[in-house]
């Protein structure tokens, strides 16, 4: 028996030679300015983004298609096709598609997530009170303060989502705002949008998250530390010369400069210049290369393990300067290294064990638990008192004495938890952090819906 999603009979109409045209017109105005002229084929687009991502999207486009009304008769193929078909379906495929019709793609943001129930939608472009959406697929990955494109539809008492659902990043969400600002916007304010202009831009939601999606992958290609060089991870490990012993290396090591030694075995091999602190950040943003406290990057780090000295750096121009200063230091201290070299994306395919534990990590979980909370406490503490990337080079402290100043506040806290909730082991000490604090502390708490 069909189900209230079911769509086979409006696929099938799809195939006649009116509608078949009518599409293509719609499938253009979502991925001509992607596809070029000629240039790509769609199905190209799945060798970069995946099946599933590309199947999604077309949905997106078939969406707006079943929303629009043609020159001629009959001029809606929802309308022609409930009036020729309609008798074949249940009455819950005919409501399905009924709110169908008269659907409009939107971006909302999502709160108070019950995986495999439901969820609710705040309207970001429509404004109103959040909506209870009834949904189970969905909810097992979406988190608190994810944002998606989506039509939301009642369906004999319910809200539900339908297929095309696109989930959207900070980036997409304000190429959307200013691409939506520079047709609908006076004096540079965006008003509460209508469904009849929501309908004619729907093609924009496809367009902008494409276009990130795209970016996101190229910037994956392309990764680059602070030198510009390729990210490229390099071990070099240096076997110990006989006798050798774990004095001689220290003594050695600290010679050099940038050699910080942070235990017995371990040093931090670091620049000589510092960043500067008081730079705004993009806070919550993961960065491949790392500041110290002190203001001085990272540019590897240095190991005693068993009887090798191990070098890890990720690119092969700090490999190459790492080992031949070691070399130049410790001469016959260590023997010709060997190096082995991975890219990022071998990086992200590697799996912790399966109890989400490194073999050799024996602290108890409530204890590391309470040290990470204990140091993002600090962190963010301070955090409070310095300039912020996303509210315009201000602190937070700063920012929330205007009334524009706490939206945007509200928006980063919001970042910040949704970036922890996108943690992918749920018992990791990260994903347990409490943001509440800070809304209090701030006192920005009513803006947290």
């Amino acid at each position: 028996m069909p189900t209230s999603h079911d769509l086979n009979g409006l696929m099938k109409f799809l195939s006649r030679d009116e509608w078949r045209e009518c599409f293509e017109e719609v499938f253009d105005d979502h991925f001509g300015p992607i596809l070029g002229e000629g240039e790509m084929e769609f199905e190209e687009l799945a060798e970069v983004l995946g099946d599933d991502r590309v199947m999604n999207l077309w949905g997106c486009a078939f969406e707006d298609f079943l929303t629009q009304d043609f020159d001629g008769q009959p001029s809606n193929i929802i309308d022609e096709y409930l009036k020729r078909r309609g008798w074949k379906e249940n009455a819950q495929t005919r409501a399905y598609m009924g709110a169908l019709r008269t659907s409009v793609m939107s971006l909302y943001e999502v709160s108070d997530v019950v995986p495999g129930q439901s969820f609710m939608a705040h309207d970001l472009l429509r404004g109103g009170e959040p909506i209870a959406v009834k949904e189970g697929t969905a909810t097992k990955t979406l988190k608190q303060w994810d944002k998606i494109a989506a039509r939301i539809v009642p369906v004999l008492g319910k809200n539900i989502l339908t297929g095309g659902v696109l989930p959207f990043t900070r980036e997409a969400t304000q190429s959307l705002f200013d691409a939506l600002l520079d047709v609908f916007g006076k004096k540079r304010k965006l008003p509460a949008m209508r469904d009849e202009d929501l309908r004619a831009v729907a093609f924009m939601f496809t367009l902008v998250w494409v276009f990130d999606a795209l970016d996101k992958v190229m910037d994956m290609q392309m990764l680059q530390n602070a030198e510009g060089d390729e990210f490229m991870f390099h071990d070099v490990r240096f076997p110990l010369a006989s006798g050798v012993t774990q004095k001689d290396i220290a003594a050695r090591l600290n010679g050099i400069a940038g050699m910080s030694q942070k235990n017995a075995q371990f040093w931090n091999w670091l620049e000589h210049t510092p960043q500067g602190k008081d730079q705004p950040e993009e806070a919550g943003q993961l960065s491949l290369d790392i500041a110290m406290d002190n203001g001085l990057r990272l540019l590897g780090t240095v190991e005693l393990k068993g009887g090798f000295l191990c070098l890890s750096a990720n690119s092969a121009v700090r490999a190459e300067k790492g080992t031949a200063l070691i070399q130049r230091a410790l001469g016959d201290l260590v023997r010709t290294p060997l190096t082995e070299i991975r890219t990022i994306r071998q990086m992200m395919d590697e799996r912790p064990a399966k109890d989400g534990r490194t073999p050799s990590s024996e602290v108890p979980p409530e204890l590391a638990e309470q040290v990470i909370h204990e140091y993002l406490d600090q962190h963010y503490r301070e955090t409070l008192d310095r300039p912020v990337g996303m509210l315009g080079g201000k602190t937070p402290r700063q920012a929330v004495k205007t009334k524009t100043g706490r939206q945007k506040v509200a928006e980063w806290l919001k970042y910040l938890e949704n970036q922890t909730a996108r943690q992918p082991d749920r018992a990791h000490p990260m994903a347990a952090y409490s943001f509440e604090w800070m809304w209090t502390e701030l006192d920005v708490r009513d803006l947290r819906r």
